[in-house]
């Protein structure tokens, strides 16, 4: 038989998806696995979407949409961002797909040749870095440190341009990091986008998910020329509670959306229609749901701040968005515990799981070794929980070393 092709040959599988698979296998065998792994709330869709889900499969919305979406769907999108950050499109500029991470990649898969580079700044989501692959491009990594809050400056990014540069990817809040880049920040980086003529892929799925007052600012808000170069992503899964509805959005430039509506016409079309009606409802409807959410996220990622910089051999960041945190694991590196060496956060991420059967997921695969990434879309009963496992698993290595 013929070998498979050698771009799906040399694509790794998702991190987080693997340490989700590995947890729920130890929990079908009977063991009480707790998983801070994928980033999925843990809430239930409200039920005034949900009830639009199934009042339109009761009302027969169950045939092929459009390839870029339902109409109102599009125009609902554009009413968000209207609403919320004073942005104009028009329905025609907007595109469903199945998930922002569908949007990611279709949008990659419009803009990017074969060879053309795609800056990404680490620590990054895992999937980018293999999306930009997939579509035949080159990932050039620009890495920020803790020491800079995970967010890059504009001096690393144009150090980072050349003449094959095309994309510049933005994840903001980030996923793993919860950092948000400041008004003034995102309006450096796009002044280096804009001067070099680079498209910006600009995820802001995590924007309504921002804690401590801090203020949110979509770059595509920050001039025309800006907003010209922007494709912005978004969806309703972490907002809304709606992982599993697989309904997501790009807006884009005119010419830019076209194409896109063009591929997704001959890949995947839109999601079903009944997702669609339901995406629209959380779209359009009372956003009173969303900030109760918000603000248990936020008394959650307080506790877990608290108590993981109280612990001796561990540390982070307290970040201001999303739902996670990056632990610093750098004093462990080389430590042991039952004779078994921690030689990297994947070591890490393996032991603890192991022993104390808590999952977390290991940064080496979004660019940025010796973290480990919690997701606290989590109850606070099982965060309460993992933060004891975590100290008596700490306690036995600082104890064995």
């Amino acid at each position: 038989m013929k070998p498979i092709s050698k771009i799906a040959a040399n694509v790794s599988p998702s991190a987080t998806l693997a340490v989700n698979a590995l947890a729920k296998k130890l929990k079908s065998e009977g063991l009480d696995v707790i998983s801070f792994g994928t980033g999925e709330p843990d809430f239930d869709t409200p039920d005034a979407i949900r009830f639009a889900g199934i009042k339109a499969i009761s009302d027969g919305q169950t045939r092929y949409t459009p390839a870029a979406g339902t109409i109102s769907l599009r125009k609902a999108v554009c009413a968000r961002v209207k609403a919320d950050y004073d942005l104009d499109y028009d329905y025609t500029q907007a595109v469903i797909a199945s998930g922002a991470k569908h949007s990611v990649y279709i949008t990659l898969a419009t803009l990017v040749d074969p060879g053309d580079e795609v800056i990404v700044p680490a620590p990054y989501w895992v999937s980018y870095y293999e999306m930009v692959r997939l579509v035949g491009g080159v990932p050039v990594i620009v890495t920020a440190g803790e020491d800079q809050g995970f967010k890059i400056t504009a001096a690393q990014l144009e150090a980072a341009v050349s003449d094959k540069t095309k994309v510049v990817m933005l994840n903001n809040p980030s996923n793993p990091t919860g950092a948000i880049y400041t008004k003034e920040e995102l309006q450096a980086l796009a002044e280096v986008c804009v001067k070099h003529d680079l498209y910006i892929i600009a995820d802001e799925i995590y924007d309504k998910l921002i804690y401590d007052g801090a203020s949110f600012t979509s770059i595509a808000t920050l001039g025309e020329d800006v907003k010209a170069h922007t494709i912005l992503i978004n969806g309703v899964s972490k907002t809304y509670a709606m992982t599993g509805w697989r309904v997501g959005y790009m807006l884009a430039p005119a010419e830019v959306a076209k194409a896109m509506g063009s591929y997704m016409s001959h890949s995947t079309g839109a999601p079903g229609t009944m997702c669609q009606a339901a995406a629209e409802a959380a779209l359009l409807g009372d956003q009173g749901e969303v900030e109760k959410m918000r603000q248990q996220f936020e008394a959650r990622r307080d506790y877990l701040v608290k108590r993981m910089n109280s612990m001796n051999g561990v540390s982070c960041l307290k970040p201001n968005g999303a739902f996670y945190v990056m632990m610093n694991l750098e004093q462990l590196i080389g430590k042991s515990i039952d004779g078994q060496v921690i030689t990297d956060a994947d070591a890490f991420a393996k032991l603890f799981l192991e022993k104390s059967l808590v999952a977390t997921v290991s940064c080496t695969s979004f660019g940025i070794p010796n973290f480990v990434r919690w997701s606290y879309a989590n109850s606070m009963e099982n965060i309460e929980k993992a933060m004891d496992r975590l100290e008596a698993f700490l306690q036995k290595v600082n104890e064995q070393n």
